[in-house]
């Protein structure tokens, strides 16, 4: 589908499943479900974590924290996605776009930051539990959440600023939203070279930073545990991250996938994109809720 003709739309055309229209309803109800799973399930753990005094722990305020994360990314993506599927409008204006850009990196790299945070939390849990409470406490946890927000933001205003200040050859997105790589394939030669740079210098610190800091927390946790001489503190203390390191598998695996191969096929890319920014969220709840005993006596605390 292209623009219209007539000069009077000026903004982008989001194909999305365009190409395979028979699909359309089907699509339609996995994202309403996973929507509402997603919200229902962080909302939840948001809830329990802000009602009951005995989950004011730094473990938990991050966890709080990754669920309103959680929330806000699946909020900037499906709503538009339902929208462009129901009533077959795949047309979006220049400023709702990279809007949705600017939000979509801000909150998809404080995910990214959230997981490397949870990381130095178990780590100091794990390696340090008699300093544990000095070393994380809450002030520590909210200086950390703060920084992680400001850089994460200054992170997405310059990628916006540069790829808004380019000019587009074409105007049709092959995604179901306004992601970073299809937009720059719309540019025209010559004028990208400038958000290649910053690609390909600032982008690893802010992108492999988290990474690098999770694989190091984690090569400190296994010396560690492999140090203890029990076998039951060990399976303990491996447990206490069971959850953390899924969601750490399950968020880096896609996006390395997607974002750091060569030549991308977009049918394929659209199918990895659902797996990191819808079902990732909606299965974050789950993940916790179900190995979590803290989390489970909460519950029950208020369903009683």
């Amino acid at each position: 589908m292209e623009p219209p003709k007539n000069g009077t739309f000026t903004g982008f055309v989001l194909l999305g499943f365009s190409e395979t229209p028979h699909l359309v309803y089907p699509l339609f109800c996995f994202f309403f479900t996973a929507y509402v799973l997603s919200i229902g399930g962080n909302t939840i753990i948001s809830m329990l974590i802000i009602s009951q005094p005995q989950l004011h722990t730094p473990m938990f305020i991050l966890m709080g924290n990754l669920a309103f994360v959680d929330v806000c990314f699946t909020s900037i993506i499906i709503p538009r996605a339902l929208y462009s599927l129901l009533s077959g409008d795949t047309h979006i204006s220049i400023h709702g776009c990279f809007a949705q850009l600017f939000l979509f990196l801000a909150v998809g790299n404080m995910d990214s930051f959230l997981l490397a945070i949870m990381a130095f939390d178990r780590y100091s849990a794990i390696c340090f539990p008699l300093h544990y409470l000095n070393i994380m406490n809450k002030r520590t946890c909210l200086c950390l959440v703060i920084i992680s927000w400001v850089i994460v933001f200054l992170h997405s205003t310059l990628y916006t600023v540069l790829t808004s200040s380019q000019s587009h050859c074409s105007r049709v997105i092959h995604h179901f939203f306004c992601d970073l790589p299809v937009i720059m394939l719309l540019a025209c030669s010559g004028t990208s070279d400038t958000v290649q740079r910053v690609v390909f210098t600032e982008g690893p610190i802010v992108v492999f930073g988290p990474v690098l800091f999770i694989l190091g927390s984690y090569i400190l946790i296994i010396r560690a545990v492999l140090t203890l001489k029990s076998s039951q503190r060990r399976w303990k203390a491996f447990s206490t991250c069971a959850s953390h390191l899924t969601m750490v598998v399950l968020f880096y695996s896609t996006i390395l996938l997607l974002y750091f191969r060569p030549n991308p096929i977009y049918t394929f890319d659209r199918a990895i994109s659902m797996v990191y920014s819808i079902a990732t969220p909606m299965l974050n709840p789950f993940i916790y809720s179900l190995r979590n005993k803290e989390i489970k006596s909460a519950v029950k605390r208020v369903v009683k």
